[in-house]
């Protein structure tokens, strides 16, 4: 067992969950959320702070500032609260309330945009009152995980050779679509290393990453309003849309077998799901997909009766499928 003087020690970067005995899918759900952070988040907030720590950007005097959804604000507030600067978090009201009290309990200021901007949604407010609060105070520094480079160089260094080594021999890898920073450092490392792999970006109907129709969105995490600027098409084999009610379903399906998940994975399963049954329904292959956090925080939203059916109405995802159990 390691002692750990900071939470930033702390990942477990080696743990999978066999998916066929729980969905009869041959996925491996590689799991990201045990760390103090609680997500794969960690990964590029500690990285993007270092980085920006060695060009001398961040001083005792900086404030720092993001927009998240929710994830990766808290791993900044645990690495502000680490590293002893102040840190302003920008998220929207879809974020989920333990989100912003575990920011809060870190020491991070939250401000939480309620309207969203009349052509990049909510994420457009965000980036517009970030922008704003630069211009006004030259504190403040943004890491900017939407164009910020050691967003996806984080995840060419750690996850995706991490993937590499545990399954020498895999052939299709699901990665979620947010910022794309997880997306393209699992991309354009399998794409270097010559290997065969299809990688196969998971992204949620309403989002506009891959030139979808601008829809709401209630689940925080993948997605996005405004299309990433990291985002490299040429560097993914392709691309799977998974409507929100799939993602409660996925969620309450794997509950119902005991793993809590949050709903970026939720969406990352049902994604992976889908393009098995349609482009390898009885192939024999080896397959993993990333689950970028754990379930906790999304007690209050989709694993709550109340706001599923409030959201989703007669959609509303609640019964889990039949688990199966080999």
């Amino acid at each position: 067992m390691p002692v750990i003087t900071s939470p930033e020690e702390f990942n477990t970067e080696d743990l999978y969950v066999d998916l066929r005995p729980v969905l009869g899918s041959p996925v491996y759900l590689k799991c990201e959320g045990f760390n103090f952070a609680g997500s794969i988040k960690l990964k590029a907030a500690a990285t993007m702070v270092e980085e920006a720590e060695k060009a001398g950007l961040l001083t005792r005097d900086s404030i720092l500032v993001e927009s998240s959804s929710g994830n990766l604000g808290v791993a900044l507030s645990m690495i502000a609260a680490t590293r002893g600067y102040r840190f302003l978090c920008v998220t929207d009201s879809r974020c989920n309330p333990a989100t912003r009290r575990m920011m809060e309990a870190l020491g991070a200021e939250v401000h939480t945009v309620t309207e969203p901007d009349g052509e990049g949604g909510f994420l457009g407010a965000r980036l517009s009152h970030v922008h704003d609060l630069c211009a006004a105070d030259s504190r403040y520094v943004w890491l900017n995980q939407y164009t910020n480079e050691f967003n996806w160089i984080a995840h060419h260094r750690i996850t995706a050779p991490a993937i590499a080594q545990r399954f020498p021999n895999l052939d299709v890898l699901f990665v979620g679509a947010g910022t794309t920073g997880t997306l393209m450092g699992c991309a354009r490392y399998f794409r270097e290393s010559g290997r065969p792999v299809t990688v196969v970006a998971v992204d949620t109907v309403g989002s506009v990453t891959f030139g979808g129709l601008p829809q709401p969105r209630m689940i925080p995490g993948l997605g996005a309003g405004v299309r990433p600027q990291l985002l490299d098409p040429a560097c993914i084999d392709d691309v799977v849309m998974v409507p929100e009610p799939e993602t409660v379903r996925a969620c309450h399906r794997l509950a119902a077998a005991g793993f809590l998940f949050g709903g970026s994975t939720g969406t990352v399963v049902a994604g992976a799901q889908r393009w098995l049954a349609r482009h390898r329904p009885d192939a024999e292959l080896t397959a993993v997909a990333i689950a970028p956090d754990l379930g906790e925080r999304y007690l209050d939203t989709l694993y709550q009766e109340t706001w599923v059916r409030e959201v989703y109405g007669d959609d509303a995802p609640l019964a889990p499928l039949t688990v199966t159990r080999g």
